[in-house]
């Protein structure tokens, strides 16, 4: 997959990790780049910047990713690249009420469902395409403190490694990005909160982390390299690791 001359689409694309792609692949000469957001005038702020072009879209809704997908491969060009990257976190755990499970379930999980069934079958059509879903290094691990991100994030890992086993001999391409904390508004107040346990990144390495893997295609974006060996400790030793995390949350006080 080479990002130049392609064209992009990047949810979330107002702040953030998203704002930080959009203009990583603009630099990187994307032909167009469409800044997708339910704050539409932040998405028009990065497109201004950019020379893209601004697209409202809220992935709460199907019936919004669809009509942004139809928009964007009628009006504009065939999408390459869809960064499926706009995501909210709810804190708190079992107590959460429904309404506020169902929301954070819609924009964490069902987004990147949607954006599939609306883009895959004609990506297939054409030959092939990229997929990159933002999750979360609390799709490996979890997240203290916060049972519907952790659960959420889970899962769209989870998907993201459906799509890549099903169509990933077949021409779709797929990432998913797993950062520890990052600045953004989803962050803001949160620097010293245990998901900046190794450091807040900025959005724009995030974002060159992105890109190296999507040129690559590497399926797994780590942009904080100790998640990996996390992961193994995870694994090798799954009580241990549920100790250690116990540890963890009395540490940060549950922050």
């Amino acid at each position: 997959m080479q990002i130049k001359n392609s064209c992009v689409v990047v949810t979330g694309a107002a702040h953030g990790i998203g704002k930080g792609l959009a203009e990583k692949f603009a630099q990187m000469g994307a032909a167009h780049v469409i800044c997708a957001d339910i704050d539409l005038v932040g998405a028009e702020a990065t497109a201004i910047e950019i020379g893209g072009t601004a697209k409202h879209v809220d992935v709460a809704s199907e019936d919004s990713i669809a009509a942004l997908v139809d928009c964007v491969e009628t009006e504009i060009a065939p999408i390459t690249l869809f960064c499926a990257n706009a995501g909210i976190l709810t804190r708190g755990g079992f107590e959460v009420s429904n309404d506020d499970w169902q929301r954070i379930w819609d924009i964490n999980v069902m987004s990147h469902v949607w954006t599939a069934r609306h883009l895959v079958p004609r990506m297939l059509e054409r030959g092939g395409g990229y997929i990159l879903n933002t999750a979360s290094a609390a799709g490996l691990l979890n997240q203290i403190g916060a049972a519907p991100y952790g659960v959420t994030k889970h899962a769209a890992v989870g998907f993201s490694e459906w799509l890549a086993i099903t169509y990933g001999d077949q021409g779709i391409g797929v990432s998913v990005l797993c950062p520890q904390a990052v600045r953004s508004e989803m962050t803001r107040g949160l620097e010293n909160s245990v998901a900046s346990v190794d450091g807040l990144l900025e959005p724009e390495d995030v974002a060159t982390a992105c890109a190296e893997a999507i040129e690559a295609g590497k399926f797994l974006v780590l942009p904080h390299p100790k998640v990996e060996s996390y992961m193994q400790a995870k694994t090798a030793d799954y009580d241990r690791w549920i100790t250690g995390m116990q540890k963890l949350r009395d540490r940060f006080d549950n922050t």
